[in-house]
């Protein structure tokens, strides 16, 4: 009964229920990062910054972003599902990731809101590769049009985390993600620990 709702619902507002979903899930992977690090009280500060760069940008970008490749390279052939992939994955992807390194940035108020975007974005973008072409596959594969944003707010639970981890903590890559993962304490405080090599690096340089 919920899930023929949820469907409807989809169907007679698809905007609307596509953006806040994907809004929430992406906040929810936040509290999951958050959650894992056994952080001791939970930055909502964060969660909402998160929340905000992906509806106002995210949620909205990948409902026309879908629609814009249906209309481009209609159908499920597999020469059009090639194109669509390819298209996604060279151009939406490396843009999602840089708005939410400098949009969260942003919105922190950071001096320098492309410190992380230039850290991390190439080895975030490239374990996106590792995930997202498969996920889009079938995506474009066998979801309809209207339900395709909400696909991705879904798979996008699992990658906020992700990224909320990589922009927090972490450096990108799935290395240092299943490390923490496995053992959050000690992965936390090698990164921590290699950022502030790198902090006095810059310092050093500097003076010099």
């Amino acid at each position: 009964m919920r899930t023929l709702m949820l469907r409807e619902t989809a169907k007679r507002f698809p905007w609307l229920a596509n953006v806040t979903l994907y809004g929430a899930l992406f906040a929810g992977g936040d509290l999951l990062h958050q959650l894992l690090a056994h952080r001791q009280r939970l930055d909502y500060t964060h969660t909402r910054n998160v929340a905000v760069v992906a509806v106002t940008f995210h949620g909205n970008f990948n409902y026309f972003w879908m629609r814009a490749l249906e209309r481009r390279f209609p159908g499920k052939s597999a020469g059009m599902l090639f194109r669509k992939l390819l298209l996604d994955q060279s151009f939406a992807s490396p843009l999602a990731t840089s708005v939410f390194y400098t949009g969260v940035s942003f919105l922190e108020g950071k001096e320098d809101i492309f410190e992380d975007w230039r850290e991390k974005f190439f080895n975030t973008w490239k374990t996106g590769l590792m995930y997202w072409p498969f996920m889009q596959l079938l995506n474009f594969a066998l979801l309809p049009l209207h339900m395709r944003t909400a696909f991705m707010g879904c798979c996008a639970f699992l990658w906020a985390t992700f990224l909320c981890f990589s922009r927090q903590d972490g450096d990108g890559t799935v290395g240092v993600a299943l490390a923490f993962v496995m053992d959050p304490r000690k992965t936390l405080e090698e990164m921590r620990q290699a950022r502030l090599a790198r902090k006095r690096g810059r310092e050093t340089h500097k003076d010099n």
